[in-house]
């Protein structure tokens, strides 16, 4: 039988484009069991709050929740566990150096099947302050009247 080919998005990290500058974005596998992989697929996971860490030289992600699956019973892992995630050693290594000597934070920003595989783009950020909130949200607002305006006077 042969693999899907193109790119799914299954979740994306909303509140990771809201609280931080993404610099950087990186594409990584994720280690999954069986039943993960098919709860994955039915979409039920969650990013909202996890990171990633290096840790004994491995980069693992955190506070990232899958549901179990329903039909998993015996074999269902825990919802909330460390999961590595597959980078190359001096990816991992570059991306720790950064953390270390900058202050940076590697959050997970989406997840999507890529040619049947589960990948996880990671992006290296920096936190936003409250005032670059604001400003943010004051331009999204000034273009959707900018928007607007264009559309009625097309009308």
């Amino acid at each position: 039988m042969p693999r899907a080919v193109g790119v799914k998005q299954i979740a994306k990290n909303k509140k990771a484009y809201h609280d931080y500058f993404i610099l950087e974005t990186l594409e990584a596998g994720i280690e999954l069991s069986g039943t993960e992989v098919k709860s994955v697929r039915a979409g039920n996971i969650n990013l909202k709050d996890s990171y990633c860490a290096v840790k004994d030289g491995e980069m693992l992600m955190y506070n990232v929740h899958i549901s179990p699956y329903e039909q998993g019973n015996i074999f269902n892992k825990d919802p909330k566990r460390d999961r590595r995630l597959l980078l190359h050693r001096r990816e991992i290594f570059r991306l720790y150096g950064k953390v270390k000597q900058e202050g940076l934070t590697i959050v997970p920003l989406s997840v999507y099947l890529k040619n049947a595989l589960v990948k996880v783009e990671i992006g290296l950020v920096k936190g936003k302050k409250l005032y670059d909130k604001r400003e943010a949200a004051a331009q999204k607002a000034a273009g959707r009247e900018i928007e607007r305006t264009l559309k009625e006077r097309n009308v």
